[in-house]
């Protein structure tokens, strides 16, 4: 028994020497193919390390390449051709009106004098679909308001800004409406006239459909040309505390005392309203009403129709900084192309085109409007060229509702 004791254990041992062979010749295999695949690792991460390099130096490289080409296109832009001495000398830029408005407003005569006054103004912002893809609006509708860059394309003294600074006779100072007629520094106001022809306003976004946004409280007219459209931010665009001069708070020099509407004027809308409401924004001659409640609450007469002659500048505080400038001034009659008598009567007709209607109306010297009567425009829009398949109601209802 003692023997065959003896040969199990030696058997036994032998066994375990052969695992344990076996075991440490496997784990250095496994080791070595570690150490090899850890090589070759470190091997292909090495070349692309050098791979990145190089792409990386191409790139600076080709970046460098397109700064001097851009340095140098722009030194070539300020070249000034000097074979017609009556141009300007300008730099030129890359920009283009991107899209159009389809507002309410025929012409300027009516426009509101700044944005968000009129909440019921509509405006269809149609964009080139053919320059800007859908994709770019996505994400517009997300916020309540919108910047507008755009052209001031109706003003009447473009022509000047295409001469020599010293042979356009740009003016200065322009009229302003809420100093009855007294002069400002166009850079102290919101004049159309300025020497570059932009417009910054701001408007509330109803919604956004393909390659067209609707919107609300503009003051921009039918045809304007849009160079660019930027979000509304309140945390850096409303800037707490900020003040502005005292007579630009004189609202209620152009406020009116009322508005009423005659009996001519529900039956006359009403008459033509089967055809206006193919191409208008509105659901309704109700919903016109309060847009023309809403325009006329505001005088938009200019000051020569609101004023008598050498009457606007004497009982306005300051007014004799305009005076050393008389010929540097804009008249308002220019910038608002307003229709009516020069002076003031309660017998003379005003006429304000809203959405292809030409509407009639009187104001007394108490400032109290009678509006007359509606009837279709022969007013041609501005550039837009209005049709059937043009915005209208039916297709923003679903938003408007």
């Amino acid at each position: 028994m003692a023997m065959v004791a003896s040969e199990n254990a030696k058997w036994l041992r032998a066994s375990i020497a052969l695992v344990i062979a076996a075991v440490s010749a496997s784990a250095a295999v496994s080791v070595l193919i570690f150490r090899r695949k850890s090589r070759d690792l470190t091997s292909k991460v090495r070349e692309l390390e050098i791979s990145l390099k190089a792409s990386l130096e191409k790139c600076a490289s080709e970046r460098q390449g397109r700064i001097r080409a851009q340095q140098s296109l722009r030194e070539a832009l300020t070249q000034v051709s000097q074979h017609n001495s009556d141009k300007l000398d300008i730099v030129s830029y890359p920009m283009i009106h991107i899209a159009v408005v389809q507002s309410c407003f025929t012409t300027r005569n009516g426009t509101p004098r700044q944005p968000l006054l009129v909440p019921l103004a509509r405006a269809c912002l149609v964009f080139d679909s053919g320059r800007v893809p859908p994709a770019a609006l996505e994400g517009l509708g997300e916020y309540s308001h919108c910047w507008i860059l755009y052209v001031f394309h109706l003003n009447t003294d473009l022509e000047k800004l295409w001469k020599q600074p010293s042979k356009s006779k740009f003016k200065a100072k322009v009229r302003v409406p809420r100093l009855k007629g007294c002069r400002m520094g166009v850079f102290a106001t919101r004049s159309p006239h300025r020497l570059c022809p932009i417009g910054l306003t701001v408007a509330k976004v109803e919604a956004v459909r393909g390659h067209m946004v609707l919107l609300s409280g503009v003051d921009l007219v039918d045809g304007t040309p849009v160079l660019d459209v930027k979000p509304y931010l309140p945390y850096c665009d409303s800037i707490p505390g900020a003040t502005v001069p005292k007579w630009v708070m004189e609202d209620n020099l152009l406020s009116v005392a009322s508005i009423n509407f005659s009996q001519e004027f529900f039956s006359t809308l009403s008459n033509i309203w089967v055809t206006a409401e193919k191409r208008s924004l509105y659901a309704s001659p109700d919903e016109i009403q309060s847009l023309i409640k809403q325009v006329l609450s505001w005088d938009i007469r200019s000051v020569s129709q609101r004023n008598r002659p050498h009457n606007g500048c004497s009982k306005i505080e300051n007014c004799s900084v305009g005076d050393t400038t008389s010929n540097l001034e804009v008249d308002e009659d220019q910038i608002y192309g307003n229709k009516g008598g020069r002076f003031p009567s309660s017998d003379t007709t005003y006429h304000l085109i809203l959405e292809g209607l030409d509407i009639s109306y009187r104001i007394d010297v108490d400032s109290n409007i009678t509006v007359e009567k509606a009837s279709l425009s022969t007013v041609v829009h501005n550039g837009s060229q209005k049709t059937q398949n043009n915005c209208n109601y039916m297709m923003w209802r679903d938003r408007l509702g």
